[in-house]
């Protein structure tokens, strides 16, 4: 008999966290910055951002997904993408 255990798993499973996200339905331009957004700006967002995140009850899972895939934008989890990549490198 063949093993399914390498397969991925289902989507829902995979993802099914997300349900239970402070953020679901939030203006997504919260934890995505415009492109030329820099400074005082950027930082004010993601204070709210993370403030959001500060009360998710998935936000551990929400972290643990954006550094499995190396999520190159936005806050995931309470983490900038600078924060999200110095916690890598601090691991590796």
């Amino acid at each position: 008999m063949a093993s399914i255990g390498r397969l991925p798993k289902p989507l829902q499973d995979s993802y099914e966290w997300q349900y239970d996200a402070a953020c679901i339905g939030a203006d997504e331009s919260v934890f995505f910055s415009p492109e030329a957004e820099r400074g005082p700006r950027r930082r004010a967002r993601e204070a709210v951002a993370k403030a959001m995140c500060a009360e998710c009850p998935v936000a551990r899972q929400c972290l643990e997904h954006a550094l499995a895939v190396r999520e190159p934008f936005g806050v995931w989890g309470g983490l900038n993408i600078n924060e999200r990549e110095n916690l890598l490198r601090e691991s590796a």
